[in-house]
Protein backbone atom coordinates (compact mmCIF):
# COMPACT_ATOMS: atom_id res chain seq x y z
CA UNK A 1 0.00 0.00 0.00
CA UNK A 2 1.15 3.53 -0.72
CA UNK A 3 2.30 5.98 1.96
CA UNK A 4 -0.95 7.94 1.56
CA UNK A 5 -4.33 6.16 1.67
CA UNK A 6 -6.40 6.15 -1.51
CA UNK A 7 -10.12 6.05 -2.29
CA UNK A 8 -11.27 4.45 -5.55
CA UNK A 9 -14.39 5.60 -7.37
CA UNK A 10 -15.75 2.95 -9.71
CA UNK A 11 -17.69 4.78 -12.43
CA UNK A 12 -20.88 2.89 -13.29
CA UNK A 13 -23.30 5.80 -13.58
CA UNK A 14 -23.55 6.20 -17.34
CA UNK A 15 -26.58 5.80 -19.59
CA UNK A 16 -24.89 3.00 -21.58
CA UNK A 17 -25.92 4.52 -24.91
CA UNK A 18 -23.34 2.58 -26.91
CA UNK A 19 -24.49 -0.60 -25.15
CA UNK A 20 -28.11 -0.09 -26.24
CA UNK A 21 -29.06 1.59 -22.97
CA UNK A 22 -27.95 -1.34 -20.82
CA UNK A 23 -26.47 -0.70 -17.39
CA UNK A 24 -22.90 -1.40 -18.43
CA UNK A 25 -21.55 -2.20 -14.98
CA UNK A 26 -24.02 -5.07 -14.62
CA UNK A 27 -23.39 -6.66 -18.02
CA UNK A 28 -21.81 -10.07 -17.57
CA UNK A 29 -18.49 -11.42 -18.73
CA UNK A 30 -18.13 -15.16 -18.03
CA UNK A 31 -21.22 -14.96 -15.78
CA UNK A 32 -19.71 -12.19 -13.66
CA UNK A 33 -20.80 -8.51 -13.81
CA UNK A 34 -18.17 -6.16 -15.22
CA UNK A 35 -18.27 -4.24 -11.94
CA UNK A 36 -17.14 -7.38 -10.10
CA UNK A 37 -14.19 -7.82 -12.47
CA UNK A 38 -13.04 -4.24 -11.89
CA UNK A 39 -13.49 -4.44 -8.13
CA UNK A 40 -11.34 -7.58 -8.00
CA UNK A 41 -8.53 -5.67 -9.72
CA UNK A 42 -8.83 -2.40 -7.83
CA UNK A 43 -9.84 -3.24 -4.26
CA UNK A 44 -6.45 -4.75 -3.27
CA UNK A 45 -4.70 -1.57 -4.44
CA UNK A 46 -6.71 1.00 -2.45
CA UNK A 47 -8.00 1.70 1.05
CA UNK A 48 -11.62 2.60 0.28
CA UNK A 49 -14.00 1.87 -2.60
CA UNK A 50 -17.03 3.91 -3.68
CA UNK A 51 -19.37 3.04 -6.56
CA UNK A 52 -20.85 5.79 -8.73
CA UNK A 53 -24.23 4.59 -10.08
CA UNK A 54 -27.52 6.19 -11.09
CA UNK A 55 -29.82 3.17 -11.52
CA UNK A 56 -30.14 -0.33 -10.08
CA UNK A 57 -28.75 1.10 -6.87
CA UNK A 58 -29.87 -1.86 -4.76
CA UNK A 59 -28.02 -4.27 -7.04
CA UNK A 60 -24.85 -2.19 -6.85
CA UNK A 61 -25.11 -2.15 -3.04
CA UNK A 62 -24.83 -5.96 -3.05
CA UNK A 63 -21.15 -5.53 -3.99
CA UNK A 64 -20.61 -4.29 -0.43
CA UNK A 65 -19.51 -0.68 -0.99
CA UNK A 66 -21.23 2.72 -0.69
CA UNK A 67 -23.20 3.60 -3.83
CA UNK A 68 -23.32 7.27 -4.81
CA UNK A 69 -25.78 8.70 -7.36
CA UNK A 70 -24.71 11.87 -9.18
CA UNK A 71 -25.72 15.20 -7.71
CA UNK A 72 -25.95 16.52 -11.29
CA UNK A 73 -29.21 15.80 -13.15
CA UNK A 74 -29.52 13.61 -16.23
CA UNK A 75 -26.49 11.36 -16.78
CA UNK A 76 -23.87 14.11 -16.95
CA UNK A 77 -21.08 11.63 -17.64
CA UNK A 78 -18.08 10.32 -15.71
CA UNK A 79 -17.12 13.74 -14.38
CA UNK A 80 -20.38 13.92 -12.42
CA UNK A 81 -19.52 10.60 -10.80
CA UNK A 82 -16.01 11.81 -10.00
CA UNK A 83 -17.40 15.03 -8.52
CA UNK A 84 -19.72 13.11 -6.21
CA UNK A 85 -16.93 10.75 -5.20
CA UNK A 86 -14.63 13.64 -4.34
CA UNK A 87 -17.26 14.88 -1.89
CA UNK A 88 -17.68 11.52 -0.16
CA UNK A 89 -14.16 10.08 -0.25
CA UNK A 90 -12.44 9.66 3.10
CA UNK A 91 -8.97 10.19 1.66
CA UNK A 92 -7.13 12.99 -0.13
CA UNK A 93 -6.02 10.82 -3.05
CA UNK A 94 -8.79 9.52 -5.30
CA UNK A 95 -8.57 7.00 -8.12
CA UNK A 96 -11.27 6.92 -10.80
CA UNK A 97 -11.83 3.79 -12.89
CA UNK A 98 -14.63 3.02 -15.36
CA UNK A 99 -16.73 -0.11 -14.93
CA UNK A 100 -15.92 -1.38 -18.44
CA UNK A 101 -12.18 -2.03 -17.93
CA UNK A 102 -12.17 -5.55 -16.42
CA UNK A 103 -8.45 -6.33 -16.59
CA UNK A 104 -6.69 -3.29 -15.10
CA UNK A 105 -3.09 -4.02 -14.05
CA UNK A 106 -2.20 -4.97 -10.49
CA UNK A 107 0.34 -2.12 -10.33
CA UNK A 108 -2.00 0.57 -11.70
CA UNK A 109 -2.15 2.55 -8.47
CA UNK A 110 1.55 2.18 -7.65
CA UNK A 111 2.63 3.55 -11.02
CA UNK A 112 0.11 6.39 -11.04
CA UNK A 113 1.10 7.25 -7.46
CA UNK A 114 4.77 7.45 -8.44
CA UNK A 115 3.95 9.75 -11.38
CA UNK A 116 1.72 11.99 -9.26
CA UNK A 117 4.39 12.40 -6.60
CA UNK A 118 7.20 13.10 -9.07
CA UNK A 119 6.15 16.76 -8.89
CA UNK A 120 3.38 19.06 -7.70
CA UNK A 121 0.80 17.51 -10.01
CA UNK A 122 -2.97 17.62 -9.58
CA UNK A 123 -3.55 14.24 -11.16
CA UNK A 124 -1.87 11.38 -13.01
CA UNK A 125 -3.21 9.56 -16.07
CA UNK A 126 -2.04 6.32 -17.76
CA UNK A 127 -0.46 6.77 -21.18
CA UNK A 128 -0.46 4.01 -23.80
CA UNK A 129 1.51 4.60 -27.01
CA UNK A 130 1.11 8.33 -26.46
CA UNK A 131 -2.65 8.22 -25.85
CA UNK A 132 -4.05 9.14 -22.45
CA UNK A 133 -6.59 6.85 -20.77
CA UNK A 134 -8.32 9.83 -19.24
CA UNK A 135 -11.20 8.24 -17.33
CA UNK A 136 -8.60 6.32 -15.33
CA UNK A 137 -6.75 8.79 -13.13
CA UNK A 138 -5.32 9.32 -9.68
CA UNK A 139 -6.14 12.81 -8.43
CA UNK A 140 -5.76 14.99 -5.40
CA UNK A 141 -8.91 16.08 -3.59
CA UNK A 142 -8.00 19.73 -4.28
CA UNK A 143 -9.23 19.35 -7.88
CA UNK A 144 -12.80 19.19 -6.60
CA UNK A 145 -13.46 22.95 -6.70
CA UNK A 146 -12.09 23.20 -10.22
CA UNK A 147 -14.26 20.28 -11.33
CA UNK A 148 -17.39 21.75 -9.73
CA UNK A 149 -16.80 25.00 -11.62
CA UNK A 150 -16.19 23.15 -14.90
CA UNK A 151 -19.45 21.19 -14.49
CA UNK A 152 -21.41 24.30 -13.53
CA UNK A 153 -20.31 25.91 -16.80
CA UNK A 154 -21.68 22.96 -18.78
CA UNK A 155 -18.38 21.13 -19.25
CA UNK A 156 -18.65 17.36 -19.63
CA UNK A 157 -15.43 16.14 -21.29
CA UNK A 158 -12.88 14.42 -19.06
CA UNK A 159 -9.88 15.23 -21.26
CA UNK A 160 -10.89 18.88 -21.62
CA UNK A 161 -11.24 19.27 -17.86
CA UNK A 162 -7.89 17.60 -17.19
CA UNK A 163 -6.17 19.86 -19.74
CA UNK A 164 -6.70 22.79 -17.36
CA UNK A 165 -4.84 21.04 -14.53
CA UNK A 166 -1.26 19.99 -13.84
CA UNK A 167 -1.37 16.46 -15.21
CA UNK A 168 1.35 13.81 -14.90
CA UNK A 169 1.49 10.79 -17.19
CA UNK A 170 2.51 7.24 -16.32
CA UNK A 171 3.59 5.19 -19.33
CA UNK A 172 1.71 1.88 -19.46
CA UNK A 173 2.57 1.02 -23.07
CA UNK A 174 4.04 -2.25 -21.80
CA UNK A 175 0.65 -3.13 -20.25
CA UNK A 176 -1.71 -2.08 -23.07
CA UNK A 177 -3.78 -5.34 -23.07
CA UNK A 178 -4.78 -4.70 -19.45
CA UNK A 179 -6.62 -1.54 -20.49
CA UNK A 180 -9.15 -3.23 -22.77
CA UNK A 181 -12.28 -1.06 -22.76
CA UNK A 182 -15.72 -2.52 -23.54
CA UNK A 183 -17.87 0.17 -25.11
CA UNK A 184 -20.03 -1.82 -27.52
CA UNK A 185 -21.93 -5.14 -27.45
CA UNK A 186 -19.69 -6.53 -30.19
CA UNK A 187 -16.58 -5.92 -28.09
CA UNK A 188 -18.11 -7.66 -25.08
CA UNK A 189 -19.24 -10.62 -27.21
CA UNK A 190 -15.82 -10.94 -28.85
CA UNK A 191 -14.04 -10.92 -25.48
CA UNK A 192 -16.50 -13.46 -24.10
CA UNK A 193 -15.72 -15.72 -27.02
CA UNK A 194 -11.96 -15.40 -26.50
CA UNK A 195 -12.26 -16.19 -22.80
CA UNK A 196 -14.46 -19.21 -23.49
CA UNK A 197 -11.85 -20.58 -25.89
CA UNK A 198 -8.92 -19.89 -23.55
Amino acid sequence: MQAHPITAILLAGGAGRRMGGEDKGLLKLKDKPLTEWVLARIQPQVDEVLISANRNLDIYRTFGFPVLPDKTEGYAGPLAGIARGLLDAQHDLILSVPCDTPFLPDDLVARLYAALHAGDYDLAVPLIAGAGQHAICLMRRRVGANLALYLSQGGRKVQEWQAGLKCAHADFSDAAPFFVNLNQPEQLAALEGRLQRA
